[in-house]
């Protein structure tokens, strides 16, 4: 299945656009703010909730970096109107960060400022390896500004993920601790899967031993068994951590934490860049192809 995945992947840039769609839209909720919100709501409905992110990473332009800032606010503004249990996902490569460094931070800090003043939170993604020291920088400056709506991201495939956390550990930061998507060269990242693993269970085992709010975000079924006994022998409580997965990835699994009691989370993008978006996930991580077509070939739809 992976080898097959990984040929989709390759070969989704060559089909039109509607057809790529049809893999796309398992894990990517529609183009709209109003599709975004009735997903959450459904999730809701069933006692998960979501994360909205909206999609456009990496833009040219200062004016796309103040649309994405002012979408952001439109989201927190849609949250705080519908009482949803959300939260907002954003991107510094959304927000002009390689434009224009400050300008980017004071967009950032805008759309937390707007969090903050009606009791939401913030996530700021973590991206690829030259974006993880200003983001981790642009976290600390948000937490010296006194924001404590607003968490960050780790990636366990990284080899200075540990030496962050440990960093990051007087600010009792929340963090969101993911394997890692982008491609990165050796010498940064792990490569192996049981190397990445590993990571992930140590880098988890620090976060919950030190009583951390913690979101494990995986679908890999040992992590997920390792979290799980993790959370029992630490005693941790629901308010302290959740699980969160993609949108349209192993719902049933999803479903089956949710019924063991544990807090869930959906992860939802959005947006006009669902295509770009779409070819970069799927290049870079064939297994979420692998994840989607095993859903289609039982019927397992989300929608």
């Amino acid at each position: 299945m992976a080898t097959v995945s990984a040929v989709l992947a390759r070969l989704l840039p060559l089909l039109p656009q509607r057809l790529v769609w049809i893999v796309a839209q398992r894990y990517i909720a529609g183009i709209t703010l109003e599709e975004a919100l009735q997903q959450a709501q459904n999730f809701a409905s069933r006692g998960i909730r979501s994360t909205l992110d909206v999609l456009g990473e990496f833009v040219t332009s200062w004016e796309q970096a103040q649309q994405y800032a002012a979408q952001g606010v439109a989201v927190l503004e849609a949250v705080a109107q519908h009482r949803l249990p959300i939260y907002l996902s954003v991107k510094l490569t959304a927000l002009g960060v390689d434009i224009d460094p400050e300008g980017s931070y004071g967009l950032l800090r805008m759309v937390v400022e707007s969090a903050r003043q009606r009791g939401l939170f913030v996530r700021i993604d973590m991206e690829n390896s030259p974006y993880t020291d200003i983001t981790l920088d642009f976290y600390r400056r948000l937490r010296a500004d006194g924001y404590d709506n607003v968490g960050i991201v780790l990636q366990a495939y990284l080899r200075r993920s540990r030496a962050d956390l440990e960093s990051l550990l007087p600010l009792r930061p929340s963090v969101r601790l993911c394997k890692g998507i982008y491609i990165e060269p050796p010498q940064l990242a792990y490569q192996s899967r049981q190397e990445i693993r590993r990571n992930y269970q140590e880098l988890l085992e620090v976060m919950l031993s030190h009583g951390l709010p913690t979101a494990i975000a995986t679908h890999d079924e040992e992590l997920l068994r390792f979290a799980e006994e993790r959370l029992q022998r630490y005693a941790v409580l629901p308010d302290r951590y959740e699980f969160q997965m993609l949108l349209g990835v192993r719902p049933e699994r999803r479903e089956l934490l949710r019924q063991r009691g544990h807090p869930v989370r959906v992860y939802i993008p959005f947006g006009e860049h669902w295509y770009g978006y779409s070819l970069r996930r799927l290049r870079e991580n064939p297994n979420i192809v692998a994840h989607i077509l095993r859903a289609l070939l039982r019927g397992d739809q989300e929608r």
